[in-house]
C-alpha cells in the first residue's frame, strides 16, 4: 500500500500555489540528486494554474524533462490537447524538455509503443488529477485499457468524445513520488474512496511508494 499525505487548502487557487512550491522543490532535490528532474504531467484546469505560479519558483527548468500522463487523440494544437495548453504555460525563456505523446501518428498502437520505450526508468513525479467518476490519467471506469498490464503506455475507447493515450498502472509505477491535485466538491466522494483505498475507482488502484495528495476545502470538506 501507498504511503499516503494529504493537505487540505482553502480553495483552488492556494492549491496550485502550494503544487507550484512542492513541484519546483521536488525539481531542485532530484537535480541536486542525479542531475534532472522528470516529471510527468496530466490535463486539466489546476494543472495549468500551477504552471502559472512555478514563473516566480526557483525552478531549474533547463534541468526539466516533462512527459505527458495522457492526451487525446486530436490534431496538433487543437484546443482539446493537453499539449497546447502545455507548451502554452511554459517559460518562453529556458531550455525544457517536452516529450509529446505521439498522438497524431497513423498506427497509434505502434506509436504507444514507442513512448513507452523513450520513458524514463523512474520518474521523480508524476502529477494525476481525480474525474468525479473516479478516473485518473486516462484510466477512467470500465475501459479495457485498467487491465493492461504489459505496457507502460495505452489507449483508451472513445471517452468524452476522444480516444485517449495514458499512461497505464504499470508506466504510473514508475513514479517515485505521485502528486494528485484535487479540487471543487463534485470530488468529495471520489476524493473519499481513493484516501480509503477503495479500488472500486481507478484511481485508488495506482501502486507507488509515496502519493500526496493537495487538496481543496470543496473536495476535502472534512479535511
Amino acid at each position: 500500500m501507498s504511503d499516503t499525505t494529504i493537505e487540505v487548502l482553502p480553495d483552488a487557487e492556494a492549491v496550485a500555489r502550494r503544487a507550484a512550491a512542492f513541484v519546483a522543490g521536488a525539481a531542485r532535490d532530484a537535480v541536486a540528486d542525479h542531475g534532472r528532474f522528470t516529471f510527468a504531467v496530466s490535463g486539466g484546469h489546476t494543472p495549468w494554474a500551477m504552471f502559472a505560479d512555478l514563473a516566480s519558483e526557483d525552478m531549474p527548468w533547463n534541468r526539466v524533462s516533462i512527459y505527458q500522463v495522457d492526451e487525446r487523440v486530436a490534431p496538433a494544437d487543437d484546443p482539446d490537447r493537453n499539449l497546447t495548453h502545455l507548451k502554452a504555460s511554459l517559460p518562453a525563456e529556458g531550455d525544457t524538455e517536452v516529450h509529446a505523446m505521439p498522438v497524431e501518428d497513423d498506427d497509434l498502437e505502434d506509436a504507444a509503443d514507442r513512448y513507452g520505450s523513450s520513458l524514463p526508468e523512474r520518474f521523480d513525479l508524476v502529477h494525476l488529477g481525480l474525474g468525479p467518476d473516479g478516473h485518473t490519467a486516462s484510466l477512467v471506469p470500465g475501459d479495457p485499457v485498467l487491465e493492461v498490464s504489459d505496457r507502460a503506455v495505452g489507449l483508451t475507447a472513445v471517452y468524452m468524445g476522444r480516444r485517449r493515450m495514458t499512461l497505464t498502472y504499470r508506466g504510473i509505477a514508475r513514479a517515485r513520488t505521485v502528486l494528485f491535485l484535487i479540487t471543487g466538491e463534485d470530488k468529495v466522494e471520489p476524493l473519499r474512496l481513493l484516501r480509503a483505498g477503495d479500488t472500486s475507482i481507478p484511481a485508488a488502484r495506482i501502486e507507488v511508494d509515496s502519493i500526496h495528495i493537495i487538496a481543496d476545502a470543496a473536495a476535502a470538506p472534512e479535511g
